[in-house]
């Protein structure tokens, strides 16, 4: 039986001996008792990846490293597609942030970044952020893309009823959050919605430059699959 080699793979305490302060430590720690047992693709090792990715791209941009850390860590806490509120990850962050004792400049540049980070329909305007907002959004987005952005799609998928493919339903373009968030289409139909539109929306040179070979996966997987569905291996 093949083998994974589970000796070099990231975990959360990766990402602990990588934080830089006390307070992105329990920044973290917070955020994984949040999404602890989430099945969706939106658990605390995806925050882990975006994390460690961020980080790489804060170095590269020059960018702060705590505050894109802070970021990263609380991105995803009560994030509005399960809330249905676009504000309530701000929220909580400014919260959560405040009630740890940062500075308010801090923690409200946390907050407002985080409120723009999540793709909310293809024609919604994008929201103002930082340099350090840049660098988490882009690694947010690189995690939607490659194959742990397809084993993530299908996750998400799953979680919400999605079914994997139909073909008498067409992808949709979402110009409001409420259409984006109401309509529920197919995990296939997801890849035409959001993921290959996601490298033409990245901010710095150093994603675009991960996002190309993720995104010609992600191509060649979709091929593979409507081959696949239509028989084209049997002929």
């Amino acid at each position: 039986m093949p083998q994974v080699d589970h000796q070099e793979a990231v975990d959360c305490e990766t990402a602990i001996r990588a934080a830089s302060t006390p307070l992105v430590r329990e920044a973290l720690r917070y955020a994984w008792r949040e999404l602890e047992g989430d099945s969706s693709g939106h658990d605390p090792l995806h925050v882990v990846r975006v994390f460690l990715t961020a980080q790489r791209l804060s170095r590269a941009e020059r960018a702060s490293l705590e505050r894109v850390e802070l970021i990263a860590a609380l991105h995803d806490v009560q994030d509005f597609k399960f809330t249905g509120d676009t504000s309530s990850g701000a929220r909580a962050a400014l919260l959560w942030l405040t009630e740890h004792g940062a500075d308010s400049a801090l923690a409200e540049d946390v907050s407002r970044n985080i409120q723009g980070i999540s793709f909310k329909g293809e024609g919604t305007p994008a929201e103002s952020l930082t340099i350090d907002g840049q660098c988490v959004q882009d690694a947010d987005r690189l995690d939607a893309l490659g194959a742990i952005g397809i084993a993530r799609c299908f996750a998400y998928g799953g979680s919400v009823g999605r079914s994997i493919f139909d073909p008498g339903l067409e992808p949709i373009y979402h110009d409001t959050v409420e259409s984006y968030l109401a309509t529920k289409g197919t995990s296939i139909n997801h890849f035409y919605e959001k993921l290959l539109l996601i490298s033409d929306r990245l901010n710095t040179d150093t994603a675009k430059r991960i996002a190309r070979r993720r995104h010609e996966f992600m191509e060649a997987f979709l091929a593979e699959f409507m081959d696949e569905w239509n028989g084209a291996d049997y002929r």
